[in-house]
């Protein structure tokens, strides 16, 4: 087969945007229609040559792949499966059926570009038996100590639960579902310009399982599904960090008719601590001395994730420093051990003095010189 110039069809240049080629579509499109040109043989061989070309160019995969390997190319994956015209076949058709003026090109132009058309060679359309329960997402705010230490946490969720009615199955008497035959899926054929069309979708009657119920249950209208608030209780590992995602399997919404249920999904949110901030699995903390702690050294009690503990201050310990507590900070989420806490020294420098502080003061500033 020889190779065709879709461009040239067209006549638009290789860079055409797809409003240049739709506009070229369109005014080709009518000026070879088949009822405008009933005297012309050609017209709808013409037609379709052009329809070809803007199902290709107006679509983004087929264009590329089309430029890469020609039309020729075409054959061998044609990207997200906009309509195939190389195996329609006109003849015989009676555009007068439609009427001219009624006739949407812009509209057919904009399936092209959506991948609507499907083409007679195409895949057949596939949906499952029985559809899984979705899965739920739910933000789960807690506080540093308990992500330090793990917890355990009721939370309230809405969603679909089994229905205890019928035991998720729906009802009683299963029979075929006459809508879509038991296939589980809903087929409609429309004739257009273009010929005969036919879509797939899931079967609204059934939800794509093939049966339906004689007996549906009244609780679930046959759903096997009932929507309900309840407590459920989740287990937070120590050691979480703030944005990490939990999965809690079978916690999501219950499936169709006894279908497997989804998952719940724990996204953490870690509260702000009003002392401590987190560095991976270390803590950070600001302390304050007094001068005299600070140039004589001591101990001193400090704050910890755990309750309060002792930290030695170096003598001569100078503002900004950072002293270590091993073992002091969060718990490994994957692993044993704990991270440290790091404490940044400040020193509180006295406002006001005494006049006997002051004198001793500068007798220890006039011993340094």
């Amino acid at each position: 087969m020889a190779e065709k110039d879709y461009y040239k069809i067209l006549g638009v240049s290789r860079n055409a945007s797809k409003e240049e080629i739709k506009k070229a579509y369109k005014r080709l499109a009518k000026k070879y229609h088949p009822d405008l040109n009933p005297d012309d043989p050609k017209a709808a061989e013409k037609f379709k040559e052009i329809n070809e070309a803007a199902s290709v160019l107006g679509d983004d995969e087929k264009r590329k792949q089309y430029d890469m390997y020609g039309s020729e190319g075409l054959k061998f994956g044609t990207g997200r499966g906009g309509f195939d015209f190389s195996g329609f076949d006109f003849s015989g058709f009676d555009f007068s059926d439609f009427g001219f003026d009624r006739f949407d090109f812009d509209s057919i132009f904009d399936t092209f570009f959506s991948g609507g058309f499907r083409s007679r060679r195409s895949s057949a359309f596939r949906t499952p038996r029985t559809s899984r329960g979705r899965d739920l997402t739910y933000d789960l705010y807690i506080t540093l100590e308990e992500a330090a230490k793990g917890v355990k946490k009721k939370i309230r969720v809405t969603k679909n639960y089994v229905c205890e009615e019928c035991s998720g199955r729906g009802g009683r008497g299963i029979i075929t579902c006459p809508d879509c035959h038991g296939t589980g899926i809903y087929r409609e054929t429309r004739r257009t310009a273009f010929g005969l069309f036919q879509t797939s979708t899931t079967c609204r009657a059934c939800n794509g399982t093939g049966e339906s119920i004689r007996e549906p249950c009244e609780a679930c209208d046959g759903t096997g599904r009932v929507r309900r608030t309840r407590l459920i209780e989740v287990d937070v590992p120590a050691g979480i960090m703030d944005g990490a995602k939990l999965r809690v399997a079978g916690e999501g919404e219950a499936g169709y008719r006894g279908a497997k249920p989804g998952d719940l999904y724990l996204l953490i949110r870690v509260k702000p601590h009003e002392l401590f901030e987190r560095r991976g699995d270390d803590l950070f903390l600001n302390h304050t001395i007094s001068f005299v702690q600070a140039v004589l050294g001591g101990k001193v009690k400090v704050p910890t994730i755990d309750g309060e503990a002792t930290l030695k201050i170096p003598p001569g310990t100078q503002p900004g420093t950072v002293l270590r507590m091993r073992g002091k900070g969060i718990k490994h989420l994957h692993g044993f051990g704990r991270g440290d806490q790091l404490v940044r020294i400040n020193i509180e420098v006295p406002k006001k003095l005494s006049k006997k502080q002051e004198k001793l003061l500068r007798e220890f500033d006039k011993s340094l010189r």
